[in-house]
């Protein structure tokens, strides 16, 4: 019998997220992968209990996580069952639509017959009547934003979501869906962009821009860089690494010795700050209180544990800032 750690408040900072009520961890847990049937399941389950003990409130799903997609909310809605039964209401659990689910016409994209169906999937498999926050995991150019924002606001109504997100959205886009929202009377909460040391765009792009004057919050994934930024690249690529693999996610072309010298430098940077390099890329994402909180995935409860280890000091000096952009080129 799982039993919550009593002060699992007393160190995790929680942020507002953009103007609205709710607020989320400065770090929440992403079940992108590690959750899927080739994992024990008494390795996600102590993932899980280590997060919530933590602070960790927030856990994130996409309708196709896995692996196989739909995997990671059936694991989840196991974990609600027992572990968390008594801890729906500290929880924030948001999933997304819009990519590959099923066959055929309606199984993926911004269709309202593919958000609001695969909604319900998602619900049925981690047993839920709602999720905090339902996100358009990505824009769709065939459909009218029209379309797939009032699927969103529907989810609302419905009384299936709670708050609504976008991710993968440009900044524009962004714009111009908040405005629909809007006007539909469900707010745009939050935008799910991907963002790192090593991934700019969001600020040269002007995605950032855009969430601060619309005050709309913000939680980034890939923070680490798919691996690349948690010092395992340091001495080159590992056997047993994501580079090493066959993963679409990240290519072992990437590991250059261009990017190995970058690493060092960056592992040097946290070293003097008493940070693991994979504690400084996540200090550096969430620095000013621009990004509300980042997503970081485990594949066991010690990673996660360093991961967390990063809200011990999230300020920077502008020299060390200095430092940290020499170091990456910039």
């Amino acid at each position: 019998m799982y039993t919550a750690h009593p002060d699992r408040y007393a160190e995790m900072p929680y942020r507002r997220t953009g103007r609205s009520g709710l607020k989320l961890p400065a770090l929440s847990l992403g079940l992108w992968h590690n959750f899927g049937p080739d994992r024990p399941v008494q390795t996600q389950r102590a993932i899980l209990r280590r997060a919530f003990d933590l602070g960790v409130t927030h856990f994130d799903l996409a309708n196709n996580y896995g692996p196989p997609p739909g995997a990671a909310e059936t694991t989840l809605g196991a974990a609600l069952r027992t572990d968390f039964a008594h801890h729906r209401d500290e929880l924030v659990i948001s999933t997304k639509a819009g990519y590959l689910m099923w066959s055929g016409p309606y199984g993926e994209w911004g269709s309202r017959k593919h958000v609001l169906s695969s909604l319900d999937q998602s619900l049925t498999r981690m047993g839920l009547e709602y999720v905090d926050v339902f996100y358009s995991h990505r824009p769709d150019p065939r459909t009218p934003l029209e379309e797939t924002m009032g699927a969103l606001h529907t989810a609302v109504q419905q009384g299936k979501a709670l708050y609504v997100g976008l991710s993968n959205y440009s900044a524009q886009q962004t714009r111009d869906a908040a405005g629909i929202l809007g006007e539909l009377g469900t707010p745009l909460l939050i935008h799910q962009p991907r963002y790192s040391m090593l991934d700019r765009r969001p600020e040269s792009e002007g995605l950032l821009d855009t969430l601060d004057d619309l005050q709309v919050g913000s939680i980034v994934y890939s923070p680490l860089e798919q691996g690349l930024l948690t010092g395992r690249y340091l001495d080159g690529i590992p056997e047993d690494s994501r580079a090493a693999s066959d993963s679409p996610f990240l290519d072992s072309d990437a590991v250059t010795e261009d990017l190995v010298g970058r690493l060092r430098a960056l592992h040097e940077i946290a070293g003097s700050r008493g940070q693991t390099l994979a504690q400084l890329a996540l200090a550096w994402v969430l620095r000013g209180g621009r990004v509300t909180s980042a997503l970081v995935g485990a594949s066991s409860a010690r990673q996660l544990e360093d991961s967390v280890g990063a809200i011990r000091n999230l300020d920077f000096e502008k020299e060390e800032l200095e430092r940290i952009d020499a170091a990456l080129g910039g």
